[in-house]
């Protein structure tokens, strides 16, 4: 590991994060000294140990507040913003986190003097979309190329990874469900592994990427969404029918267990809860685009080999085995 005592400081706005641990682990390796900017420092010691002594550290920050941003951002090399929502709660509405909170970012970034700047979005995002996660989303970046024209934008499609909330999920649905709901049974997705989108990252902060773009990060692969149940079944060795469900009926499950999930106060679990917005963005593809692809502006663009899902996912997909890691031994 290099010497990272008289080094480059990188502030990291949702660096305990699925994508921020990643990063953080990434940058320490390369000698930057990391702050990981958060709403609960006291929840991000798991971080301390990616890099030397001293060498990550945690700052509370709420990007709903724009002053302690500011003072998150203060006297850094470098600023990424990681933080989204996936499904929104209570006051991390996706306005207050991605659009509003994009540009608090970025307004500190400018008052900080700090030029180098990645902010991650995804792939779909646009401010004029009928889903709120893809129009928060464009409006973020609208807000970050206002307030820093040469920022690096980073668009993935679905991440996966050893804690993502995608193959995770399906899996987890796979062990209890006899049979699984099959929604946007044709939409095209290209997982991209987090290591990679981390790596594509931290090559930007280095000068690997061309300021002012926008880069479209997908894995190698193409998958339909009935691929992807079909892999996660062959993986985890289960057999379930699957059900595809038209778009009428797929609002229709959303709306039941959204109302479901706000009756119990949140306390439906993760898997069993779908959102009328997370039917729509499954209602249209997310691969990268042939503009992207025609201008480097990918994973191969910034000089990365992107990793297979057929590498990585069993590795943390065999705990939803019927005998888990023991699947293989025989009495």
């Amino acid at each position: 590991m290099s010497d990272y005592r008289d080094g480059r400081l990188v502030t990291i706005f949702g660096g305990s994060g699925f994508l921020g641990r990643h990063l953080t682990r990434a940058l320490a390796k390369r000698g930057w000294r990391v702050r990981a900017a958060v709403r609960r420092p006291d929840l991000a010691f798991h971080l301390q140990p990616l890099g030397g002594v001293g060498q990550v550290t945690a700052v509370q920050a709420n990007l709903r507040y724009p002053d302690s941003v500011a003072a998150a951002a203060r006297g850094s090399d470098a600023i990424v913003n990681l933080v989204g929502v996936l499904v929104p709660s209570g006051r991390q509405t996706f306005d207050a986190v991605q659009a509003f909170g994009a540009q608090a970012v970025a307004r500190a970034a400018a008052q900080a003097g700090v030029e180098n700047v990645v902010h991650v979005s995804a792939i779909g995002a646009d401010a004029a979309s009928d889903s709120g996660y893809a129009r928060s989303k464009g409006e973020g970046e609208a807000a970050v190329r206002a307030a820093r024209p040469g920022a690096v934008i980073l668009r993935p499609s679905v991440v996966f990874g050893p804690e993502d909330q995608f193959f995770n999920r399906f899996a987890a649905l796979a062990r209890f469900m006899p049979a699984l709901p099959l929604v946007g049974e044709t939409t095209r997705l290209q997982p991209v592994f987090v290591g990679d989108v981390a790596e594509a990252a931290a090559r930007a902060l280095e000068g690997g990427a061309k300021p002012g773009t926008t880069y479209e990060l997908g894995g190698p692969e193409v998958m339909t969404m009935r691929e992807i149940f079909d892999y996660v079944l062959k993986v985890t060795e289960r057999r379930r029918a699957l059900i595809p469900v038209p778009d009428a009926g797929a609002r229709l499950i959303a709306a039941i267990t959204e109302t479901a999930d706000r009756l119990t106060l949140g306390l439906m679990p993760d898997e069993l809860v779908t959102t009328r917005d997370q039917v729509k963005l499954l209602g249209r593809d997310n691969v990268v685009s042939e503009a992207a692809k025609a201008e480097g502006r990918t994973l191969e663009g910034l000089g990365l080999r992107p990793t297979l899902v057929e590498a990585i996912v069993p590795t943390y997909l065999w705990r939803y085995r019927k005998t888990g890691q023991f699947d293989r031994a025989k009495a």
